[in-house]
């Protein structure tokens, strides 16, 4: 019985061991900032590179504790859902499993000490043999304690991809909606049953929500399914993102009210509204993601500073109505404690304050309702139907009896563009 109560706290202690991250974006130490993982020399790009190409991911972030470490880096090889495929490492990768991460640099210049990390792979000890999806594990001993994780996408393209978006077919819906209408070739590709052995997942500028499983085509035509239901892929527009520039912290730029600079860099905003007007009105922005930048420096990755930016939000509501959470690529699109703003019954307003790096940020804010619990971004950011949007499509293929999933397939389809 003793040996059994042995056997059971082992097993135990290893699922919680298991259980230590999750398959996501995360970060799991706050000393750990500004993490950015994007193909070599294209920023904007989320990370997605061609299987067995010269194609390569940079991945950068900074430690505010000033301190170095000596950190590693591994790759696991997921399904389409984010579930680890419970293959060995020696099927999904054709090198080793984890390798030792040694570029980095102290920060010079700035208020805040911080060391800046970067690696750059597939290199000559991490390369993947199989497409799909990846999760990179950054971690100092353990693999299963990571300091964080990223994921990111192998391709191997073996199917043709076209679409365009068009205006919601719900007569309701006509003035806010964007419908998606797609087809897929998967021409010499042996598909047994396109209804079960092909998947695409369909992404609003690459973020959690909006987003949308096509499970099964409407039609097969030859090696073609056609993917134009009237009752699916039909996105709230939402609007352009808000944003905000910190390249220089010596002027004003456009949404800074004020800039203090003494034992700390301090950011103030100028006062946010709502934006849920009938009519749509342009603005450029960068589909929520964020970039470094220094405009006063020379090294952006090393001498750009780190500032409390504050906002305050007159949402026309209180704290006992809902909350109010802030979101973009800088926090994943997370709603937790971080990202949730405070409120001061004096002003009647929201209002928060984060860490940042200087560069520029997209941002929106989310309203939850006390009584629904449901996340709300229309209330407070508005929504139309001619709102510039990147659509990202993932085609996944698991024929019957395989052990993993391929990504076979990705596009982008933008809204402004044919």
């Amino acid at each position: 019985m003793k040996r059994l109560l042995i056997l059971l706290l082992l097993i135990g202690i290893k699922a919680s061991a298991q259980q230590a991250y999750i398959y996501d974006d995360e970060v799991y130490t706050p000393a750990i900032k500004s993490v950015q993982l994007y193909p070599l020399g294209k920023e904007s790009v989320i990370p997605v590179i061609a299987l067995r190409s010269n194609e390569q991911l940079l991945l950068s972030f900074d430690d505010i504790s000033g301190q170095s470490r000596n950190l590693n880096y591994t790759i696991e090889h997921c399904d389409s859902q984010w579930q680890p495929s419970r293959i060995s490492s020696s099927e999904y990768l054709q090198t080793f499993t984890e390798d030792r991460l040694t570029n980095y640099r102290y920060s010079a210049g700035v208020r805040q000490k911080y060391v800046h990390y970067e690696q750059i792979f597939p290199n000559q000890n991490i390369i993947p043999k199989l497409s799909g999806n990846y999760l990179l594990k950054v971690y100092e001993y353990d693999a299963t304690k990571p300091l964080l994780t990223r994921r990111f996408y192998v391709v191997n393209s073996q199917v043709s991809l076209s679409g365009d978006v068009v205006v919601s077919p719900n007569t309701a819906l006509r003035e806010t909606n964007q419908k998606l209408n797609f087809q897929l070739d998967y021409g010499s590709l042996r598909v047994q049953n396109p209804y079960n052995d092909i998947r695409v997942f369909v992404t609003q500028n690459a973020r959690p929500q909006p987003s949308a499983w096509n499970i099964k085509p409407n039609f097969v035509r030859g090696s073609q399914l056609i993917y134009s239901d009237v009752s699916t892929n039909d996105f709230p527009g939402g609007n352009e993102f808000r944003h905000f520039d910190t390249r220089s912290l010596r002027l004003n730029s456009e949404r800074i009210d004020r800039i203090y600079r003494d034992t700390a860099n301090m950011v103030m905003l100028l006062t946010d509204h709502p934006r849920d007007k009938a009519n749509y009105t342009f603005q450029y922005d960068n589909d929520g993601k964020f970039f470094i930048f220094n405009q006063d420096g020379r090294d952006s990755r090393t001498d750009a500073d780190y500032t409390y930016v504050y906002f305050n939000l007159a949402a026309n509501k209180t704290s006992k109505e809902g909350a109010a959470y802030i979101i973009g690529q800088f926090n994943n699109y997370q709603l937790n404690a971080a990202s949730k703003l405070d409120f001061d019954e004096l002003s009647n307003r929201f209002y928060t304050r984060l860490y940042l790096k200087q560069g520029v940020y997209d941002f929106e804010y989310v309203w939850v309702d006390a009584a629904t619990q449901k996340p709300d971004i229309t209330y407070l950011e508005g929504n139309h139907f001619e709102t510039e949007n990147d659509y990202h499509l993932l085609v996944y293929y698991k024929p019957a009896g395989a052990r993993w999933e391929e990504l076979i397939g990705y596009r982008v389809l933008n809204t402004g563009r044919k």
